[in-house]
C-alpha cells in the first residue's frame, strides 16, 4: 500500500493524505480514508485511475456555485458528488479579483492578508459556513465502508479546505501542533506555483505592494488559522464547544468519527 502524505498526480494541486496522524490518546487515522486537495477540473484520465484505484467514494467539493460552473470537477464514475458550498460565493477571492480589490492591492500590501482574515473570520461566524462543515460531517460520518476514501476540496485547496481538515482532526483529537503542520503544509507544495506566479507578476511590472497581496492570497500564514482561532474562542470559548454547539456534533457522532478513521 502506497503511504505517502503529498499524492503525485498528473493534473492535480495539493492532493494530500490525511491518514498517519495520531491523536492525543495515541490512536492513528487511517491510511486510504480520507484525503484532501485542490480543484478536481484538470484532472487526466490516468488521475482518475489513480483516484479509482485508491478507493474514492465521496468527492466533496467545498467551492461557490460560480467556481464550480466555471471549472466542474472530474470525478471516477463511480464516485458519489457532493456540493457543499462553504461560502454563497467566493470569499477568499482565489479564482476572481474585484476592480475595486485590484485597486487597493495597487498600493496597500496588507490588502490581501487582511482579505484573508476576514474570509477565516466568516467560515467561523457564517451561519451558511457552519451549515456547510455540519453537511461535510454527515459525509464523512457516512464513509463507513472500510475500503472507501472520502475526497475533500474547493479551488486551491488551502482556507475553505484547510478549515475542514481543522475540524475533522480537531474532532478526532489530532494534537493542535499536528493540525497546524497539515494547514501549513499547503505552503511547501505549492512553493513552485508561487515562485513562478512572482516572476510573472514581476515582469508584469506589478507593484510591490500587489505582489505582496497575491502572495498572501495565494497562500496559507498561521496569522489566517489564528484569527479562525480566537474566532471560535470569542464565539464559543473552545474547539470542542464550537464542534459541539455551531456545527451540531455531539458526543455519539465524535465517536462514531473516531471509530471509522482511527486504529491503534
Amino acid at each position: 500500500m502506497v503511504r505517502s502524505r503529498i499524492l503525485q498526480l498528473q493534473k492535480g494541486g495539493n492532493f494530500r493524505e490525511l491518514g498517519g496522524y495520531q491523536t492525543i490518546s495515541g490512536e492513528t487515522i487511517k491510511w486510504h480514508k480520507i484525503i484532501r486537495s485542490a480543484k478536481l477540473a484538470d484532472l487526466t484520465d490516468a488521475d482518475l485511475t489513480f483516484l479509482s484505484d485508491y478507493g474514492l467514494k465521496y468527492d466533496i467539493d467545498f467551492r461557490s456555485p460560480e467556481e464550480k460552473a466555471t471549472s466542474p470537477d472530474r470525478v471516477p464514475n463511480h464516485a458519489k458528488y457532493l456540493f457543499i458550498p462553504v461560502f454563497s460565493t467566493d470569499e477568499t477571492q482565489n479564482s476572481k479579483q474585484t476592480d475595486r480589490l485590484q485597486r487597493k492591492m495597487d498600493t496597500d500590501p496588507t490588502t490581501g492578508r487582511q482579505q484573508m482574515q476576514r474570509a477565516y473570520q466568516d467560515i467561523i461566524t457564517n451561519p451558511h459556513s457552519q451549515k456547510a462543515y455540519r453537511s461535510f460531517f454527515d459525509v464523512l460520518l457516512e464513509n463507513d465502508d472500510e475500503k472507501s476514501t472520502l475526497l475533500f476540496h474547493c479551488t486551491a485547496g488551502k482556507d475553505r479546505t484547510g478549515m475542514g481538515a481543522v475540524f475533522f482532526l480537531s474532532a478526532l483529537g489530532v494534537n493542535e501542533d499536528t493540525i497546524k503542520a497539515d494547514y501549513l503544509l499547503t505552503n511547501k507544495v505549492i512553493q513552485p506555483q508561487q515562485a513562478a506566479m512572482i516572476k510573472s507578476l514581476k515582469l508584469q511590472g506589478a507593484s510591490s505592494a500587489f505582489i505582496q497581496s497575491m502572495r498572501d492570497l495565494q497562500s496559507v500564514q498561521i496569522s489566517f488559522y489564528n484569527t479562525a482561532m480566537d474566532q471560535i474562542q470569542k464565539t464559543s470559548g473552545d474547539m470542542p464547544t464550537y464542534l459541539h454547539d455551531y456545527l451540531n456534533l455531539s458526543k455519539n457522532n465524535i465517536q462514531d468519527l473516531r471509530h471509522i478513521y482511527l486504529e491503534n
